[in-house]
């Protein structure tokens, strides 16, 4: 077992999570995730994907997800925008700060979510206005496209790669703890790395539960 204190440790598997912040599966799997790296050998960098980015050129929305796509421009954009000027670092409180207003005050006002995110996070109110601008969209698309080409398009958010291996989920609530948390990382871990593995599902009957 790791000790969570120990920054010197250069052995850790190097994990990457690939989110959308107002994606409620992806909080879930992130929460999980900090979970495990106090549990696990492992390092997780956070990235960010774009459930916009995603549904971009879909014509069978209907028009409530379409508007919700519509306005899933200005989280991503604002947090990729953070990242250029202020390097990564600011991405996992960032994500943190959008996360908690999103799906555990159930804030739905994406803008007035960006500014107190800023603010608690302590970078430049400036950076709002780039939720409402393309200027950092390249950035974005890149980074989508680096996730999503790990695993394919008929997936959404989020994506998780570790020891050259990378798959869509997992999908789970509520996001385990302790040794459940750690054992299901194992599991994840060992059906991703089986050459030719593809595909573990049942029908979802619960929607998330934050706690």
């Amino acid at each position: 077992m790791a000790d969570a204190n120990d920054t010197t440790d250069t052995n850790r598997d190097a994990v990457e999570m690939w989110f959308d912040p107002i994606c409620p599966w992806a909080w879930m799997t992130s929460r999980w995730l900090m979970e495990v790296e106090k549990l696990r050998d492992i390092e997780v960098t956070w990235s960010v994907m774009s459930l916009a980015v995603l549904n971009e050129h879909r014509h069978d929305l209907d028009a409530a997800y379409r508007a919700r796509m519509d306005e899933a421009w200005g989280p991503v954009r604002v947090i990729i925008a953070a990242a250029e000027a202020h390097g990564p670092s600011v991405v996992k409180p960032l994500y943190d700060a959008m996360g908690t207003r999103i799906h555990l005050r159930r804030m739905n006002d994406f803008d007035q979510v960006i500014r107190e995110s800023l603010e608690e996070v302590g970078l430049p109110a400036a950076l709002a206005k780039e939720a409402h601008h393309k200027k950092f969209d390249a950035a974005l698309h890149r980074s989508h496209k680096r996730g999503i080409s790990l695993v394919g398009t008929d997936v959404g958010t989020p994506i998780i790669a570790v020891n050259g291996a990378a798959f869509f989920g997992p999908v789970v609530t509520p996001a385990p703890k302790g040794e459940d948390a750690a054992r299901l990382w194992d599991g994840c871990v060992l059906v991703s790395g089986t050459p030719g593995f593809f595909e573990l599902k049942r029908t979802r009957t619960e929607g998330p539960i934050f706690d």
